[in-house]
């Protein structure tokens, strides 16, 4: 109980933290009324419109304003979309998410099958091709990469279409584009270009796991009782390689939703990303800190469940923390 009470209080003190740094940082750069009010606007029109967003009011007053009002489930309201910024994100979230499990799924089914084959064979042809394309995947621009893509398969050859989410179906209530066929058509594309990045990292922790899982004793034995070679790579060695493999993932997983800017604005799927861009070109504050805290907490959310889980898993954790 100490150490779970422990990992809550540094996620509650990195969120209050990251809750001033963020604040800052964002309302003290430009000044969106220029973006807001049209140039023909007179003075009366100009300070009616900064009193109604709050900022005639001192910085610190500001901010006490915003503290007060994310204690009750409140960052703020959009000032291009005069909604709640919490509201146009969740409503934009299922989109980002559904992206980044298929970018995971895709990594996951890609990379790791690849990693194996890399730490089986790491001299063989198979193995050195395998590290070059996971280099590659490393070095490659996410946009060049998706523009490659929409150029190759949506307009030479026709296959996929380039942009948009495309129909979606309802589940529980949230519209999904997985359920149709023109969903996952539009998914495809997006899907792929966020997944590179994240299978090459997923190559090289399977390829690392592998070799060092393949060359201990419990491999050895399993080979000497005449087990056959797929039931000593399906049963022992994955077991044992995807441990760092899934714990890793569970950490990146935030960073793909927090991190799919870049391909949700090539693809112009509307997400969350794309959305955070339109807010910084016209300075909407209140959706640009509400997206920051909300990875934020997404990041910490994350990283304690995974402290949770190691500690489940490794008793000597929880002692090293209570002593």
């Amino acid at each position: 109980m100490g150490y779970v009470i422990n990992r809550l209080f540094q996620g509650l003190m990195v969120i209050a933290v990251m809750a001033v740094l963020v604040f800052i940082g964002v309302y003290a750069i430009g000044n969106p009324v220029d973006m807001l009010i049209s140039p023909e606007a007179d003075q009366a029109e100009i300070t009616a419109t900064i009193a109604r967003m709050g900022l005639d009011k001192p910085l610190w007053e500001q901010f006490l304003a915003f503290l007060n009002g994310a204690l009750h489930g409140d960052l703020g309201t959009s000032f291009i979309y005069n909604e709640p910024a919490v509201r146009l994100i969740l409503d934009r979230f299922p989109a980002t998410l559904e992206l980044a499990l298929a970018a995971v799924l895709m990594a996951v089914v890609v990379g790791i099958p690849l990693g194996v084959i890399a730490g089986l064979k790491p001299n063989g042809i198979a193995g050195r091709s395998i590290m070059t394309i996971s280099i590659l995947g490393f070095s490659l621009p996410t946009f060049w990469v998706g523009m490659m893509l929409m150029m190759i398969f949506a307009v030479n050859l026709g296959w996929l279409p380039s942009t948009g989410r495309g129909q979606t179906g309802s589940l529980f209530g949230i519209e999904w584009s997985f359920l149709t066929g023109d969903g996952l058509a539009h998914l495809l594309l997006p899907a792929v270009n966020l997944a590179l990045f994240k299978t090459s990292l997923v190559i090289r922790l399977a390829r690392a796991g592998t070799r060092e899982v393949i060359s201990q004793d419990y491999i050895k034995f399993a080979r000497a009782k005449g087990l056959s070679e797929p039931r000593v790579i399906l049963v022992h060695l994955m077991k044992n390689m995807m441990i760092p493999v899934v714990t890793v993932l569970g950490l990146e997983f935030g960073s793909v939703v927090a991190f799919a800017v870049v391909t949700e604005t090539v693809f112009a799927w509307p997400g969350i990303g794309k959305l955070l861009i339109s807010s910084i070109v016209h300075l909407d504050r209140p959706v640009i800190v509400a997206y920051l805290m909300l990875t934020v907490m997404l990041f910490v959310t994350i990283n304690f469940i995974v402290d949770l889980i190691y500690a489940a898993l490794d008793p000597r954790v929880r002692r090293k923390e209570s002593a």
